[in-house]
């Protein structure tokens, strides 16, 4: 080759090499916050706030066991999960649905007096829990309003390729809120979707 040629050659490949590489893309999908795979496993401290002294710190263990001949991945608490391209969600109702964007909002009716009411509060929250900190965390609030003055409000944290981490829910009456649940990921074993 001749000068003429590699000069040109040469300074595109320098340029490449120092061009700064690009963050990968955050996940996009609801399926990327909830692995769903025969064996993961997820471990969560009661950190309630009124827990009972002999009660405090106790763990619960979630295993996905089976997939259901209609696609459902059933765990050891009993639910009943399944990941499609635009949510994820039980047999009841949708946990967190595309995109995944901050005031993005949905409804799901659980029975025919009950209708959960889904929004994307947050997203892209670093999270710590006794597991670790988790970056990139989605946080979903659902409220069910029991009567004009009361609801029930739970709020799901879940962590790209993680899952579940925090899960709290409080009783809203008459504007006054009382916290009632609080779990924090102890531990986690996911493999693939």
């Amino acid at each position: 080759m001749r000068l003429r040629t590699l000069l040109p050659l040469a300074a595109i490949a320098s340029a490449c090499a120092r061009a700064p590489l690009a963050p990968p893309a955050p996940p996009q999908a609801p399926a990327d916050y909830y692995p769903l795979a025969v064996g993961n496993e997820w471990v969560y401290r009661d950190a309630s706030p009124a827990l009972p002294a002999d009660r405090q710190g106790t763990s619960r263990t979630v295993r996905i066991l089976e997939r259901t001949k209609d696609g459902y991945w059933r765990d050891s608490a009993g639910a009943e999960l399944r990941a499609d391209a635009d949510c994820l969600h039980d047999r009841d109702r949708r946990l967190l649905c595309a995109p995944l964007a901050a005031g993005k909002s949905w409804s799901s009716v659980v029975s025919v007096s009950s209708t959960e009411r889904y929004e994307i509060v947050a997203v892209g929250e670093k999270v710590a829990t006794p597991a670790g900190t988790f970056d990139g965390c989605v946080r979903v609030r659902a409220r069910n309003r029991a009567s004009p003055t009361n609801e029930l409000v739970n709020e799901l944290t879940f962590a790209p390729g993680v899952g579940l981490v925090r899960i709290e829910t409080a009783a809203v009456l008459g504007g006054k809120v009382l916290p009632q649940a609080r779990f924090l990921l102890e531990r986690y074993r996911v493999g693939r979707r």
